[in-house]
């Protein structure tokens, strides 16, 4: 069956089955050499099926990965364990779980999107975007004593006469597939693509500064469907309520290059997302040791992980924070192809969302 078939019947997403695919739970039975295409055999079914329920109750990977070739009664005992740990942690849960309702509660080119998809790609892609005053000559190295591990961290220009005008901003590409949202300050780089409920006109790309975005996020989340129309400027319609939004008349970095450009990773690994949030809490920079299935900060944080390869890399604290921050579910996947290049960030619950993550420089 194809990917779309099996996912039909097993009640799980495409994206998702790639994902567990990548982390080793569910492996197509057979993949196309030619063209990449997954196909799975009805025999997996009842291992898709025991995957989403236990996924349903937010069971760790780790668990899971045990979970699925476990009898009955192991599989009763990490379910029961599981239950008094979300009850230990009732208040995280509460505050994970308003988090995520707050992203889902909220000739000219026009498009119409979701109000809440739409507040949800501007609070995910904002944060990249550079400080208004921020130019690529006076940024910091990320780290304090650490250099970025890469002279043009994650490839846009290290020079340029409107460059930090430019990074301040927020590109908005208008399609009528897609309407993509990227942001870069060059150490980070944020993509979210939506999908258009409605599209008029031709399609179009404009700069919006990122604060003046920033500003409409509630705004735009309060309305079932939110139009965008470009017409010289940026103007954002709910209802009988308008938005004007200033533009920037300037070149944006070419973003498609840089992603066309990741090398295959030789390490990828699924860690807790809030797990590992927490441990960035009061670091500067914090250097990873991770394994197949462990993921060490120096001798006193250990955290569980699924994956392959093994490398050693560091990360400036603050910004890997906020692209842990800005995903979305229970857990991450870490995509490293080298200690020098952009380490890619994403989840399994949202594969419209990208980020690049630049690395820092250990010393010694």
């Amino acid at each position: 069956m194809t990917i779309s078939e099996f996912a039909r019947l097993v009640g799980l997403a495409p994206s998702a089955l790639r994902f567990y695919d990548d982390c080793g739970l569910l492996p197509p039975a057979e993949v196309d050499t030619t063209n990449g295409y997954r196909y799975y055999d009805p025999s997996q079914t009842e291992r898709a099926r025991l995957l989403r329920d236990l996924r349903e109750i937010d069971l760790p990977l780790p668990d899971v990965r045990q979970a699925l070739d476990a009898p009955p009664a192991e599989v009763a005992d990490l379910i029961q364990a599981h239950l008094r740990t979300l009850h230990a942690k009732s208040t995280a849960t509460q505050e994970a779980a308003t988090r995520l309702l707050a992203q889902l509660l909220a000739t000219q080119t026009t498009a119409v999107l979701g109000g809440p998809e739409l507040a949800s790609a501007i609070r995910q892609v904002t944060p990249s975007a550079a400080p208004p005053a921020a130019t690529a000559a006076t940024d910091p190295a990320p780290g304090g004593s650490s250099a970025p591990a890469g002279e043009s961290g994650v490839g846009v220009p290290a020079a340029g006469e409107d460059l930090g005008r430019v990074l301040s901003c927020v590109l908005i590409e208008l399609s009528p597939d897609e309407v993509v949202f990227v942001a870069t300050d060059r150490y980070r780089l944020a993509v979210r693509s939506v999908r258009p409920v409605e599209f008029g006109g031709s399609s179009g790309r404009v700069l919006v500064p990122a604060a003046e975005l920033a500003a409409v996020g509630r705004w735009v989340a309060a309305g079932d469907g939110v139009r965008i129309e470009v017409n010289g400027g940026l103007r954002l319609v709910r209802g009988d309520e308008a938005r004007e939004l200033p533009t920037v008349a300037a070149e944006y970095p070419a973003y498609e290059q840089i992603l066309a450009g990741l090398t295959p990773p030789v390490c990828r690994v699924v860690v807790d997302r809030l797990q590992l949030l927490q441990t960035l809490e009061g670091r500067e920079v914090v250097a990873f040791d991770i394994d197949p299935e462990v993921l060490r900060i120096g001798d006193e944080v250990r955290l569980d992980v699924i994956g392959t390869g093994s490398v050693r890399i560091g990360f400036t604290a603050s910004l890997l924070a906020a692209a842990l921050e800005v995903s979305v579910g229970p857990d991450v996947l870490l995509e490293i192809c080298e200690p020098s290049r952009p380490v890619v960030v994403r989840s399994a619950d949202q594969g419209t969302f990208t980020t690049l993550v630049m690395p820092v420089r250990l010393d010694g």
